[in-house]
Formats: structure tokens, C-alpha cells, sequence
């Protein structure tokens, strides 16, 4: 029995993957109205910032440290609002800039499940709007006589076991943080580092920012594996460099004094590479016939062990536009491509037309898997709702002591 002098508030929490990330679902209804207050309950229940998050609900991972924030819908024809959140490992900060596929395929079968909308057979279309991108979001969930389905034959690389297929659609999703595709204007760009050095670089816009390198240019093959990248601190200092100068040329990074991958998630950038045989995390032979392109996608400062949703349909929408480095290495560009990433292969497509200067994307769709995983509560200590030094703190009522 629980000790009811203990000074904690509990707050319902859904843990759900989605995709090849794992992550909290929390409503906003259970959290305190004043962000500040909000952001640091979120940290204290993920056990940020501490490398391990020992102390709480986060995987220590940037895989495992995502948030899904659901709302009721505030947009027509909306079942549910969105508000992804990458909550640091070893910062002091939730950020909200950047959004995840992955999460939003487990926040549409979360709305689904927790009765937004009623199922219907044989698909229903969870409508999400996604609060961080603007932008909605169809999340197809495979229903059976008005039942969710749970079994299937679908299968993710990066996820073991087989479920079933669920359709993300990503709608209008170019320009979604600039404006434009090509934020530029141009298919490449130059960037110029303080050593000398000068990297050609395709910068796209659509779901999230991307900034595309060929792989043999900063000296890789693009075949490598997470602990041969993560463990090239040269390589990765010169991504970052080239990162954040392709972020300041494209106006997505505006205060660059203290630039980090933690601190400015975006833009994400990626190497490319033609295809190739190589084999994967798993020890499995990937064949350069089973793919269109090779690509490594950097997450947080390290190498992600699959390859994120919205980096998929970055890299979908460059193979189309003419004269990228992506289109110049991708053997297919016709609407799909196979990516071949550290965990395997992941197929995306996208509608890419040209509209006088800029380049529409108006849908984008890959297949995903999702699971809840656990629901109960997430302990909090009083004293941290005590300490913000806010008047009156309005915490609801779902907010309990014990």
C-alpha cells in the first residue's frame, strides 16, 4: 500500500513505441499549464539530464528519449493534437523544434485506442495535427471487425518480430520549417569551413530540415556502423561543422554562439552514398540491388541505428529534385526509394512537382509499426512543483499527491 505522507505527484504516462523510437505519451491535461514548470516535470520523470537517465523513464538514447504531447484536436476535422518533444540526455531542455514520424505513428494508435475516434473497418484514418510542423498527419490503422489489429507480417529493420502495417501520411509536407524545399533556392550548395576545408551539401526541407553530404567527401564510405562513426570524433566534428554553417546559409540557425547537437536539433544532417553491399548491425548482408541509396543519418551528435521517418522523406523528396547530391546517387528516383541505413532497409515515397521556383511536396508516405508498451503512473517530487519560483503554479487536477 502506498504511503500517502510520501510528497509526490503522479501523473498517468503511456509508454509506446513507434517506429524504431520509444517514448512517453503524456496529455496536457495532466501537466501543468506554465511550460517552464511543465518542461521540468516532463525532465524529472526521464531523468534528465544524466547520460544513463537512471533516475527515471528515458533509455539514455535519443531513440528513447522522445515525447509524444497529445491534446484535444484545435484544428477542424482533427482528432488530436501532437506536440513532439526530444527531451535531452544531458541538458536541462525539452526541444520542441524539430518533430517524429516514428512518435506519431504511436500517438495515432494511442488516439485510436483511447477513443478519440471510433475504428472503423478495414482502415481507420487517425487525423493528427502535429503542432511543431503545422502540418496534419494520417495515421492508418488496420481494424477487423472494428477491432484493432495487433498481429500481422509487416516488419521494420531495426524492430524484431512482424506486426501490423501502418501507413503514415505525411500531407504538404515541403517547406514545413522554412517555407520552401529548397530553402536555398539551389540543389547544392557550398560550405566553407574556418580550417579550409569546403563540402558540397544539398539542403531540403520537408518534414524536417535535412542537409545531405556524399559520404566519400568527408572521407567514409557511407557503409559504416554506429560504433565506427561514433567513435570518429573527426568526423563527427566536422559534421557538426558543416551542420551548423548549413544551418546559418539556410536561416534555420539564427543564434549560433552556443550551437550544439543537443542544444539546435535542426537541421539533421545525413551522409549519402551510392549503393553498395555492406552488412548490418544484425550481421545480415545487405545487397546494393536491394536499395537505391546509402545513407548514414546523424542523430543528436551520433549516428541513429536506423534511419528517422522524417530523414526518409528529406532524402525521398531530394532524390526527385533535380540535380541534388541525393537525386546524382540514388539509382531510383521515380516517386520510392530504398534507403539502405546500419539496421537495413526502409521504403518511402513521395509526390515531388515543381511549382515555378519551388518544389511541392504534397504527399509523403512510409510504413511503420507501433505498440503500447506499459501505462501507469510517473512519480514526480512536490518539492520540484515547490521550487519554481512561479506564483501559484496551476497544476490539474489529474496532478495527484500520494
Amino acid at each position: 500500500m502506498l504511503n500517502r505522507y510520501l510528497q509526490q505527484c503522479r501523473i498517468p504516462t503511456t509508454i509506446m513505441r513507434g517506429g524504431t523510437s520509444k517514448g512517453l505519451i503524456l496529455r496536457s491535461i495532466d501537466l501543468p499549464i506554465d511550460p517552464k514548470l511543465r518542461d521540468q516535470i516532463i525532465l524529472r520523470i526521464y531523468g534528465s539530464p544524466d547520460s544513463s537517465q537512471i533516475d527515471g523513464l528515458g533509455g539514455g538514447t535519443s531513440l528513447t528519449s522522445k515525447l509524444g504531447l497529445v491534446s484535444p484536436p484545435s484544428r477542424p476535422g482533427a482528432h488530436i493534437d501532437y506536440t513532439f518533444g526530444q527531451v535531452s540526455i544531458d541538458r536541462n531542455m525539452v526541444d520542441y523544434q524539430a518533430t517524429c514520424g516514428n512518435m506519431a505513428t504511436a500517438v495515432g494508435l494511442y488516439a485510436l485506442e483511447e477513443g478519440y475516434l471510433s475504428p472503423f473497418d478495414p482502415v481507420t484514418n487517425v487525423q493528427v495535427y502535429n503542432t511543431n510542423t503545422r502540418k496534419m498527419i494520417i495515421v492508418e490503422i488496420p481494424v477487423k471487425n472494428g477491432q484493432i489489429q495487433y498481429d500481422g507480417d509487416f516488419k521494420i529493420d531495426g524492430v524484431p518480430g512482424f506486426s501490423p502495417k501502418i501507413m503514415l501520411n505525411f500531407l504538404d509536407s515541403g517547406g514545413t520549417y522554412t517555407g520552401k524545399t529548397l530553402p536555398t533556392s539551389r540543389p547544392i550548395d557550398i560550405i566553407h569551413l574556418p580550417d579550409g576545408q569546403h563540402f558540397e551539401v544539398s539542403i531540403i526541407d520537408s518534414v524536417n530540415p535535412l542537409v545531405f553530404v556524399r559520404a566519400e567527401d568527408v572521407g567514409v564510405q557511407g557503409i559504416e556502423l554506429p560504433d565506427e562513426i561514433n567513435n570518429n570524433e573527426l568526423l563527427l566534428n566536422t559534421l557538426e561543422a558543416i551542420r551548423v554553417k548549413a544551418g546559418i546559409l539556410s536561416g534555420i540557425i539564427t543564434n549560433y554562439e552556443a550551437v550544439t547537437p543537443t542544444s539546435h536539433a535542426l537541421p539533421k544532417i545525413a551522409l549519402v552514398a551510392k549503393p553498395q553491399d555492406y552488412v548490418n548491425i544484425n550481421n545480415k548482408k545487405i545487397l546494393a540491388e536491394s536499395i537505391d541509396i546509402t545513407s548514414r543519418y546523424i542523430s543528436m551528435g551520433n549516428l541513429h541505428r536506423a534511419f528517422a521517418v522524417s530523414g526518409a522523406i528529406a532524402l525521398a523528396t531530394a532524390a526527385q529534385i533535380s540535380g541534388t547530391i541525393p537525386n546524382q546517387l540514388a539509382v531510383s528516383s521515380i516517386r520510392g526509394i530504398r534507403i539502405g541505413h546500419p539496421s537495413g532497409v526502409i521504403y518511402t515515397e513521395a509526390t515531388v512537382t515543381k511549382s515555378d521556383e519551388n518544389w511541392n511536396v504534397s504527399r509523403a508516405a512510409i510504413g511503420r509499426t507501433a505498440r503500447r508498451i506499459m501505462d501507469g503512473f510517473a512519480y514526480v517530487p512536490i518539492s520540484l512543483i515547490n521550487a519554481q519560483k512561479i506564483e501559484k503554479p496551476v497544476l490539474l487536477d489529474s496532478i495527484s499527491s500520494i
